[in-house]
C-alpha cells in the first residue's frame, strides 16, 4: 500500500469543479488544453492504479490577501469565520465520499486503521467488479482511506473548538500555510510563535492531534517541536541542503523530527526538487532528484524510518511541474523502482512508500 501524505483533493473538487471520480483522461479532456489549475494529475482511479491506499486529504483555503505568487486561488477567506466555512465544506466533501461510495473510508483511530488495512489486503481490485476471474491478477485494491489534514489553522476560530473538529474527523493540523493567527509562515521569513499559537498547541496535544510543521517559519517550527508533546511530522517538505529557502527543512528541523519519531513527506513539485527551477522545464527534473531528497533525510538520520511521500500533486501546479518521468499519480510506483536502482533494500523501499506513515499513525493513535 502506498501512502500519500498530502493531497488537496477537496480543494480541487470544490474550487475547480473537478470530478475526481472520473478517469484522468476524461477529466483532462473536459478541462481542455489550458486548465486554470494546471494539467490535472490526480483522480481516484489514478490513485487506485498506483496502489495508493491511504491519503491525507487536506482542508485548505488561501487568505484573500495572499499575493506572493501568480496563483489562481478559487477558495479564499477574509476572516476566520469564512475560513471555518471553507474548511468545513471540504471536510464534508470527504465525508460524503465515504457515505455515498463504498470505496472510501474516513480513518481516525487505531481500530479504524487496522480494520482498513485488513480490508484493503483482501478487497478485490477495481477490475474484479466487472470480471471476478481477474481477482488474483492484481494486488491493487479499489479502497482508499482518507485522514483529514488542515493546512493552515485559521479555520479554528478558537483553540477550544478543537473538540468539535476532532469529533468531525480532523486528525492532523498544520498551523501555517501563509501567516495565520497561530503561526508565521515560511513564505515571508516569519518569526516566533505567538501566544495564540502556544495555546493552540496545548489544546491540540490534549486531544492527540498530529502536528504538521510544513509551511511554518523555521523559528516557529523549532519552538513547536520543542514544546509539542504529541506526534509531529512534516507532511510535504524537502531538504534545504539541496534547495535553499525556509519552505524546505533545515538539517536541524530534520534531526528534531527524527528525534521525535516523526516522518517527512517528500514533495514532488519541481521547484522544491532543484534550485532555481525554470518554470515549466520539467525535463530538467528527474526521479534522481526525488531520491536525492529522500536519501538526504535517510543519511541525516541514519536510517529510512523517517521519510515518506507527500506528493502535493495538483497543489497549485500540474503535470508540467512534476519530474520528467511522471505524468500523473499513477506513476508514484516509479519512485520505488528508482530507489531499488539506487541500492535501497526492499524493506526500506516499502517503509518509504507507505509503511512509515502507517506506523506513525499507529503510534499516534
Amino acid at each position: 500500500m502506498i501512502v500519500d501524505a498530502h493531497l488537496d483533493l477537496a480543494y480541487n473538487a470544490l474550487g475547480y469543479d473537478r470530478d475526481l471520480l472520473l478517469p484522468l483522461e476524461q477529466l483532462r479532456h473536459q478541462e481542455g488544453q489550458r486548465p486554470l489549475a494546471g494539467r490535472a494529475t490526480v483522480t481516484f482511479p489514478e490513485l487506485q492504479k498506483a496502489g495508493v491506499g491511504l491519503i491525507f486529504g487536506t482542508l485548505f483555503a488561501s487568505p484573500a490577501h495572499f499575493d506572493l505568487f501568480d496563483l489562481h486561488q478559487p477558495i479564499t477567506y477574509r476572516n476566520q469565520a469564512e475560513a471555518q466555512q471553507q474548511a468545513m465544506r471540504q471536510l464534508d466533501y470527504y465525508r460524503r465520499l465515504a457515505d455515498e461510495h463504498n470505496h472510501f473510508r474516513i480513518i481516525g483511530d487505531l481500530a479504524g486503521l487496522d480494520a482498513f488495512i485488513n480490508e484493503y489486503r483482501f478487497a478485490p481490485p477495481p477490475a474484479a467488479e466487472e470480471d471476478e476471474e481477474n481477482t488474483s491478477q492484481s494486488p491493487i485494491s479499489n479502497l482508499i482511506g482518507i485522514v483529514p489534514l488542515m493546512e493552515g489553522a485559521d479555520p479554528i476560530r478558537e483553540p477550544e473548538e478543537l473538540e468539535m473538529w476532532w469529533e468531525q474527523g480532523l486528525r492532523i493540523i498544520g498551523p501555517a500555510w501563509d501567516d495565520t493567527r497561530y503561526a508565521p509562515g515560511a513564505w515571508r521569513e516569519g518569526g516566533s510563535l505567538p501566544k495564540e499559537g502556544h495555546h493552540l498547541l496545548e489544546v491540540m496535544a490534549d486531544y492527540g492531534f498530529i502536528l504538521d510543521i510544513t509551511h511554518m517559519s523555521e523559528k516557529a517550527s523549532l519552538q513547536a517541536l520543542e514544546r509539542y508533546e504529541a506526534t509531529a511530522v512534516a507532511t510535504h517538505s524537502n531538504a534545504r541542503a539541496l534547495v535553499p529557502g525556509q519552505r524546505q527543512l533545515s538539517d536541524t528541523q530534520i534531526r528534531l523530527i527524527g528525534e521525535r519519531n516523526g516522518i517527512i513527506g517528500t514533495v514532488l513539485f519541481n521547484p522544491f526538487l532543484i534550485p532555481n527551477y525554470p518554470k515549466k522545464r520539467k525535463d530538467l527534473v528527474t526521479l534522481d532528484h526525488v531520491v536525492a531528497h529522500i536519501d538526504h533525510v535517510c543519511q541525516a538520520l541514519g536510517n529510512a524510518d523517517h521519510v515518506g511521500i507527500g506528493s502535493d500533486f495538483d497543489g497549485g501546479f500540474g503535470a508540467n511541474d512534476i519530474p520528467a518521468e511522471m505524468d500523473s499519480a499513477a506513476d508514484l510506483p516509479l519512485i520505488a523502482t528508482k530507489l531499488h536502482e539506487k541500492g535501497y533494500e526492499d524493506s526500506h523501499i516499502n517503509a518509504i512508500m507507505g509503511e512509515n506513515w502507517l506506523n506513525l499513525l499507529r503510534r499516534a493513535w
